[in-house]
C-alpha cells in the first residue's frame, strides 16, 4: 500500500481550500507542490547561515558553501553523473537550454543541421531557432504521429553527417508521452551528433541515469521535483563542458582578471557567474532526498494507478477526446466536444480543482491536432483516487453547464 495520506501530511498547501472547496491540485506538470521539509530548509538557510558562498573565510560563508556543494553532490548521485563538476546550477530548464545554445553558437557553421522533435516545449524550440539565425545552421523537425509519439522512421531519414545536435524532451509536457530517448541518443551518436534531453517533465516521475543513457546534456528544474522555483541544473559531459565557452561573464567564473586578459575558472564555476540561488540549490538537494526516501519506483507505480483510473473515469464523460494515447507519465490532456478548454478550466477552478488549460507552451502540438488548446490534468504521488472522483464530477458539471 502506497502511504499517500502520510505523504499528503507533508504538504501544507494541500490543507487549504479554494472557493470554499478542498483544493484538488492537478497542475503538477506546471509545478509541483513543496513538502514542509524543503520549506524548512529554505527558512533554515535565511535564519541561520545566510551568506555568500565560495568567497568568505568566516563561518557562515563556509557553512553555506559546504551545504551548497553537498547539494551538488546529491544531484550528481541522483542523476548518476560521473563527476560532481558536470552538474551546473542554473535558474532552471530554460536557462540550461539557452546556456548550451549560446555555447554552440561558436561551434556551428553555416549549413550544419540540428534536429528538434515536434513534441517540444517552446523553451526547447526557440533557443535553437535563434541559434540557427545567428549561425546559418538549419533546423529540422522529427514529425509526430496521431497517437502523440515521434515518427522514428522519419528521424532516421533526417540524420546525416551534417547533423551536429539533436534536441528532444524525455517526456512531453503537453501530452505526457515518454519519448524513446535511449534510441534517439544512440542513433544521433552514430552520426557524431551531440544530444540534449529536456528532462523537466520526466524527472518528477523517472530517475534518469545519464551515464547509462550516454547523453551529452540533460536539463531539469527543481520546481517540478518538489523543490523551489528559480533553480535547476545542466548536466553536461566533461568533454562538452570544456568545449563550450562561458555563458556569462562576472564574478566566480574567473581565474584571473586584468584589463589586458581574463582567464576562466574550471568546471563547474566557468558556467556559474555571479551569486547563485544558494538556498534554492540547497533546497533542491533536500527535495531529492525526500523523493528518494519514498522511492521513484514506488512513485511511478502509484502514479500509473492514478493515470489508469483517471483515464478510465474520464472516458465515461460524453464527448471527451484524449490526446496522446501511447506510453506516458501521469498526464491526461483532453477536450470535450463543442466546449473551449478555458471555459472548462474556469468552472473547475470554482469547484476547487486546479488544472491547466491552453496550448501549454507547445503550440506546434496543438497545430498538429488543429485545436487551440486542451485541458491538462497532471497527477503527482500526493494525489488520490478520491480527488480524481471530485475532478470527474466537476468535469461533468462543467459539461452540463456549458452544453
Amino acid at each position: 500500500m502506497f502511504p499517500v495520506e502520510k505523504i499528503r501530511a507533508d504538504f501544507p498547501i494541500l490543507k487549504r481550500q479554494v472557493n470554499g472547496k478542498p483544493l484538488v491540485y492537478f497542475d503538477n506538470a506546471a509545478t509541483s507542490q513543496t513538502p514542509k521539509i524543503v520549506i524548512d530548509a529554505i527558512v533554515d538557510y535565511y535564519s541561520n547561515y545566510n551568506a555568500n558562498i565560495h568567497r568568505g573565510v568566516h563561518a557562515l560563508s563556509q557553512e553555506a558553501t559546504d551545504k551548497y556543494e553537498e547539494a551538488r553532490i546529491k544531484i550528481q548521485k541522483h542523476f548518476n553523473a560521473e563527476k560532481a563538476y558536470e552538474i551546473i546550477f542554473t535558474s532552471g530548464t530554460t536557462d540550461s537550454i539557452n546556456m548550451v545554445a549560446s555555447g554552440f553558437s561558436e561551434l556551428l557553421e553555416k549549413g550544419d543541421e540540428i534536429i528538434v522533435s515536434a513534441l517540444e516545449h517552446h523553451s526547447n524550440i526557440v533557443p535553437w531557432q535563434m541559434l540557427c539565425k545567428k549561425t546559418g545552421a538549419i533546423l529540422k523537425v522529427i514529425p509526430m504521429l496521431q497517437n502523440g509519439t515521434l515518427d522514428m522512421n522519419a528521424f532516421d531519414e533526417l540524420l546525416s553527417d551534417k547533423t551536429k545536435m539533436v534536441f528532444c524532451n524525455h517526456v512531453s509536457n503537453a501530452l505526457g508521452t515518454i519519448n524513446p530517448i535511449k534510441e534517439i541518443i544512440e542513433k544521433a551518436h552514430k552520426v557524431g551528433a551531440a544530444v540534449l534531453i529536456d528532462g523537466a517533465q520526466a524527472t518528477p516521475h523517472i530517475k534518469p541515469d545519464v551515464q547509462e543513457l550516454d547523453v551529452d546534456f540533460y536539463v531539469a528544474s527543481a520546481h517540478k521535483i518538489c523543490g523551489p522555483t528559480g533553480v535547476g541544473i545542466l548536466y553536461g559531459k566533461e568533454k562538452w563542458l570544456e568545449k563550450l565557452p562561458p555563458y556569462q561573464g562576472g564574478g566566480e567564473m574567473i581565474e584571473t582578471v586584468t584589463f589586458e586578459k581574463t582567464t576562466y575558472a574550471g568546471l563547474p564555476h566557468k558556467f556559474e557567474a555571479g551569486t547563485p540561488n544558494i538556498c534554492g540549490g540547497i533546497a533542491f538537494g533536500v527535495a531529492l532526498d525526500y523523493m528518494n526516501a519514498i522511492g521513484f519506483d514506488k512513485i511511478a507505480a502509484y502514479e500509473e494507478e492514478l493515470l489508469q483510473y483517471g483515464t478510465k473515469k474520464l472516458k465515461e464523460v460524453d464527448g471527451v477526446l484524449i490526446y496522446g494515447t501511447s506510453k506516458k507519465t501521469a498526464v491526461i490532456s483532453f477536450n470535450v466536444e463543442g466546449i473551449h478548454s478555458y471555459d472548462i478550466g474556469v468552472i473547475l477552478d470554482k469547484l476547487g480543482v486546479a488544472v491547466r488549460t491552453g496550448h501549454h507552451c507547445a503550440q506546434p502540438i496543438m497545430n498538429f491536432y488543429k485545436i487551440p488548446g486542451t485541458v491538462r490534468a497532471s497527477f503527482s504521488f500526493y494525489n488520490t483516487k478520491e480527488e480524481i472522483d471530485i475532478f470527474i464530477a466537476a468535469v461533468k458539471k462543467a459539461v452540463m453547464m456549458l452544453s
